[in-house]
């Protein structure tokens, strides 16, 4: 049996509609974004407390966190922090550079907790009460403030949740150069002694 050319481009056409319906049909959940596909939430992960362990999503930065040089246990059992720095500054200043990590069952609040007492106001959500202490040359170090009496250090602080860590920091005025090492003391936490300063 001979076609004619109009039933030939005719069957050609419906060939062609066939093949780009099969081309575009997909299952349905593969072109819905992943938050609207019928999957539970991902959970926010713990964090492990070994060092270079990811930090928890929307507490600290997606990059593991700085080798410890010096840390110390809370008062409450699951919490410590990891001084990452202890540094002089250009300015004639010290940075202190920390991670705050919570592994225990409850939040580590903020208000003030942290703060200096002498400027309550001020150092609400802040770290404004660390100080760092010169046992030798008996001299005792606070965060250095502004015109307005705010602290140089973090501020804003949000509740740290059990399972997580969050990176924190403090500028102090430089100890002489010949101090090398230092005690910080952070509220709620043992001291740390002989802390190394760097350059």
């Amino acid at each position: 049996m001979r076609l004619t050319p109009m039933f030939t481009n005719a069957l050609k056409l419906v060939s062609f509609g066939l093949l780009l319906t099969l081309v575009g049909c997909t299952k349905p959940d593969e072109t819905k974004p992943a938050s609207s596909r019928n999957e539970p939430a991902q959970a926010v992960q713990s964090t492990p407390s070994k060092p270079g362990a990811l930090s928890a999503p929307g507490i600290t930065s997606s990059s593991p966190p700085a080798a410890a040089i010096a840390n110390a246990d809370g008062e409450r059992a699951g919490t410590r922090v990891d001084i990452t720095e202890l540094k002089r500054s250009g300015d004639n200043t010290l940075t202190l550079k920390f991670v705050m990590v919570n592994d225990s069952d409850k939040a580590i609040g903020f208000g003030y907790d942290f703060g200096d007492k002498a400027n309550d106001i001020k150092d609400h959500s802040s770290i404004g009460g660390i100080t760092l202490v010169d046992s030798a040359g008996k001299k005792k170090y606070f965060v250095v403030r502004d015109t307005e009496n705010n602290c140089l250090c973090s501020r804003g602080v949000k509740d740290i949740p059990p399972g997580s860590r969050t990176n924190l920091w403090a500028k102090f005025p430089a100890p002489p150069d010949d101090v090398q090492k230092i005690s910080v003391v952070i509220p709620h936490f043992g001291p740390i002694d002989d802390a190394p300063i760097s350059r």
